[in-house]
């Protein structure tokens, strides 16, 4: 059942710890069935409850799941195994498309505001006990907020989106609470909740976002948070519009208890505007992230949200970190002063590329999808196929099991590099790559 591997332990967290040293260490493969509470409760010694909680404290870590008489077995993706893993390494000679990273082309200059936030340091150093927003950079970010409509609230920084999430969810959410999240999703995301001892609720979606009842259900089977995408979703490139915001709003106030966290980490590189869901729920967050925009080393997200909220979050960002460095803070505050990114043309390069691509894919037949953002989302019915395929063709695409938990396959691409004479090419690839398959909502 095991193989070689013995687990250890006399207490239960020491039992819980030898199962993850185990499954870390390539020792417990995905799919390897755990003993009977009772039968490694008389392997060890110790009481069948000692068993019974470990495996407990298992699953709400997401490392194994139970399934009735057929027991506990570690996840097919367990928390200790990161979806980044589940890439695409691009050999020479062949086109990158799987990295998700944005046109370092379209990326602004940085040397003028490290050098005005040099200056601003020379005068005034940044010491312990300052704010922990920099004036000038709170001023810019409260003043894109309000134009935007999110609601007004204190702001505060973390060191990017994710970060930010996770310091939202830990504020309010413990070990075994369920998140209802868009799936296909963003990777990280559904790596971070099984992590954090929670475990992830996926809601369909199309091209304007969540899907309503999709969301209902996920509330109604108890999930105490909610994350929406609210542009450039990734993998999709979903955007949630005007009426699919007013339907969603009207979902969210029947629960009104659940935490609401948007990442609008799209912000600067698309054309549509953003329309809120913050202000529903008694608790909520919204968080802007730079990276897409600026540079992903820019690790800065902004973050508002209900007093109590953003209290919680920056009382324990107090006892970690801190705080984000001032240096950083005024180096975006330049980058956003001086209009270094000209937000319309970096949409409108993105847009061309993968407006053209899905356009193409249509003409061969292929479903696609990419509304908003850098990806391209093209449903599979072979994913591991369909991904041998384009690399043998030269091109290497990101597999959509880093993005799915209950979703049909699919695949990612990420139009970044592209030129138009790469368009044509890619398309009669993934033509060739790709039978038909299901559509992006399922159900």
């Amino acid at each position: 059942m095991l193989g070689e591997y013995r687990i250890g332990g006399r207490r239960a967290s020491d039992i819980a710890a030898s199962v993850e040293q185990g499954v870390a260490a390539g020792d417990l493969e995905p799919g390897h069935v755990l003993p009977p509470m009772r039968e490694l409760a008389t392997l060890l010694g110790v009481n069948p409850n000692t068993v019974a909680a470990a495996y407990r404290t298992l699953r709400e870590r997401g490392v194994i799941e139970t399934a009735g008489r057929r027991g506990s077995r570690v996840r097919s993706r367990p928390a200790s195994t990161a979806r980044g893993s589940l890439r695409v390494e691009a050999p020479a000679g062949v086109r990158d498309l799987g990295d998700g990273n944005p046109d370092p082309a379209l990326l602004p200059s940085l040397g003028p505001a490290l050098a005005a936030a040099s200056d601003a340091y020379a005068r005034r150093p940044g010491m312990y006990g300052d704010d922990p927003v920099v004036p000038e950079l709170a001023e810019l970010v409260r003043a894109g907020l309000d134009s935007d409509g999110v609601p007004s609230g204190p702001v505060a920084l973390a060191s990017g989106s994710l970060d930010a999430i996770e310091r939202v969810l830990s504020a309010h959410l413990r070990p075994g609470d369920a998140v209802a999240v868009e799936d296909p999703g963003w990777g990280a995301l559904l790596d971070l909740i099984p992590a954090l001892g929670m475990h992830a609720v996926p809601v369909a979606l199309d091209d304007e976002g969540p899907l309503p009842e999709g969301v209902e259900r996920a509330l109604r089977a108890g999930a105490k948070a909610l994350v929406v995408t609210d542009r450039a979703q990734n993998p999709t490139g979903a955007a949630v519009g005007r009426v699919r915001a007013a339907e969603l709003r009207t979902v969210l106030a029947g629960h009104p208890g659940v935490l609401l966290i948007e990442d609008d980490h799209g912000h600067a590189i698309v054309d549509l505007p953003v329309h809120p869901l913050a202000g529903v729920t008694e608790r909520w967050a919204f968080v802007r992230s730079v990276s897409k925009a600026y540079g992903p080393d820019l690790r800065l997200a902004v973050l508002t949200g209900d007093a109590l909220t953003v209290d919680r979050v920056t009382g324990r960002q107090h006892l970690g970190p801190g705080w984000v460095s001032g240096l950083l803070q005024r180096t975006v505050a330049h980058l956003w002063a001086t209009g270094a990114v000209d937000a319309a043309a970096v949409a409108r390069s993105y847009g061309e590329r993968r407006d053209a691509l899905v356009r193409a894919l249509g003409e061969r037949g292929i479903a696609a999808y990419g509304r908003t953002g850098m990806n391209v989302w093209v449903p599979v019915s072979d994913e591991t196929g369909a991904v041998a395929r384009m690399l043998h063709s030269g091109w290497a695409v990101a597999p959509g099991a880093r993005f799915r938990l209950a979703s049909p396959q699919g695949v990612r691409l990420t139009v970044s590099t592209l030129c138009a004479a790469d368009i044509d090419p890619l398309a009669d690839a993934v033509a060739a790559a790709v039978p038909p398959a299901r559509p992006l909502s399922h159900g």
